[in-house]
């Protein structure tokens, strides 16, 4: 299943399944998990672990050295969960030792062409990223969440579970979870109702999320006073449990509001 044009080098770990393309480059470090597909000119390098069930498109580059200055050749890697789709010319960068020294992309999820996913970022499980969406260093991405087509996202931001960016969003600040956001500099613009809808969430947990985001963005309180206002709320209603931690916890760069 390895065309006779694709170069293994030695020490490379492949398992049972594996398909790989033409004129592909899979590197000494790299780990490729059962029934994973590789198309044709991708390159797999470096300290690389794939896992299973992935499909992965033509003209991929994985796990390439950090595009960041102070990186100096240290066994960095980048992780890779199980059941992805990712298609042409994405890049995914290894980490570097400032942060976790890791890169990981977890599971099911679907990422178009063009994405780039730079060092040291988490990407997490049931992700939809867009064509030409950009993560820089460091970024975070929740369960769920999903980027429109040329989002770019800052250094060290933050998107919660649920959020949504719209096409061509510049995100500077953090994203809390379930909000919806658009624009240069990104605003927020409501809750991902429909996203919410199709995912089973209830009539009366949807409302709640919508009541938390009127207190977040269309009240008078400052955020220390939202947040408190929200934990208040999280005891009634535990689905805002996951905004209110959000807001609890900082990446420095604030939240869009």
């Amino acid at each position: 299943m390895i065309h006779e044009t694709a170069i293994i080098e030695p020490g490379a770990n492949i398992a049972e399944g594996v398909e790989i393309g033409p004129y592909t480059i899979v590197g000494k470090d790299v780990s490729i998990g059962k029934n994973t597909t590789i198309g044709a000119h991708a390159v797999i390098t470096g300290r690389t672990l794939i896992g299973k069930n992935n499909r992965i498109f033509h003209h991929v580059s994985l796990g390439e050295q950090p595009q960041d200055k102070k990186y100096a050749n240290e066994p960095t890697t980048l992780e890779i969960g199980n059941d992805n789709v990712i298609r042409e010319f994405c890049t995914f960068n290894t980490g570097t030792i400032q942060d976790k020294a890791k890169t990981t992309v977890g599971s099911r999820n679907w990422i178009m062409a063009y994405v780039h996913v730079a060092h040291d970022c988490i990407v997490g499980d049931d992700v939809i990223l867009a064509n030409c969406t950009q993560l820089a260093g460091h970024v975070e991405i929740g369960d769920f969440a999903m980027l429109g087509g040329f989002s770019g996202i800052h250094q060290f931001c933050r998107i919660g579970p649920h959020a949504l960016t719209g096409v061509g969003s510049v995100v500077l600040s953090d994203v809390p979870p379930y909000v919806t956001c658009s624009g240069d500099a990104a605003k927020p613009h409501g809750i991902n109702v429909e996203g919410l809808k199709r995912r089973g969430f209830s009539t009366e947990a949807i409302k709640a999320i919508r009541d938390a985001y009127k207190v977040l963005y269309r009240s008078s309180l400052s955020l220390k006073e939202a947040r408190e206002r929200l934990g208040e709320l999280a005891k009634e209603f535990p689905i805002i449990t996951q905004m209110y931690d959000f807001l609890c916890s900082t990446s420095g760069r604030s939240i869009i509001r």
